[in-house]
């Protein structure tokens, strides 16, 4: 299979983001402008030596796989999974074929409605929030607890020779002692 993608000539695969229902709009003899652009199977292999870290490129929207660690399987809810009939009652058969039409009509096209109002928001909502949480974490949490673990490792040396003094012989020794003990189960 792998030499199948190598030697075959691979496509490269454009996406126009503009509206191209307008003929009249590049006249001039000028070619649409491509906002994304996919690399060929070949410019992938090539660059994939580059980064073998990043799976996922920060910069190249998921168009196929929105996603891709399974974070939302749990809402792959189909008409079946909401609305079934039993063996015993049934409704008409044009009732079930456009209840089954309409719910999947209203499903699509609210959530669609929904995220058109919401999506953009809370993206940037939720990168301002990660952006301040990183920000916290890298110049104000991180320096100080490295700073307490620097000025307490006096109490941290303490510490383990009380542990290799005291507690650690006290253990030994009451291990020891129940380790004579043996339980046997018998039955009445």
């Amino acid at each position: 299979m792998d030499g199948l993608k190598k030697g075959g000539d691979s496509e490269e695969v454009e996406i126009d983001l503009g509206d191209s229902s307008d003929p009249e709009e590049f006249d001039n003899g000028e070619q649409p402008q491509t906002l994304w652009k996919a690399h060929s199977d070949r410019e992938q292999e090539e660059s994939s030596h580059l980064s073998s870290v990043v799976d996922i490129s920060d910069t190249k929207p998921l168009l196929n796989v929105r996603d891709p660690r399974g974070m939302n399987d749990c809402l792959k809810v189909t008409f079946e999974d909401v609305i079934a009939e039993p063996v015993s009652v049934r409704s008409g058969d044009r009732v079930w074929i456009w209840s089954h039409a309409l719910f999947e009509v209203s499903r699509v096209w609210v959530y669609r409605i929904i995220t058109v109002l919401l999506a953009i928001p809370m993206s940037i909502l939720s990168g301002i929030l990660f952006a301040l949480l990183s920000c916290i974490h890298v110049w104000m949490i991180s320096p100080c607890i490295k700073s307490i673990l620097i000025g307490t490792r006096w109490l941290q040396n303490i510490w383990n020779v009380v542990l290799d003094i005291i507690v650690r012989p006290l253990l030994t020794s009451a291990g020891r002692c129940c380790s004579r003990f043996s339980i046997h189960l018998a039955e009445e």
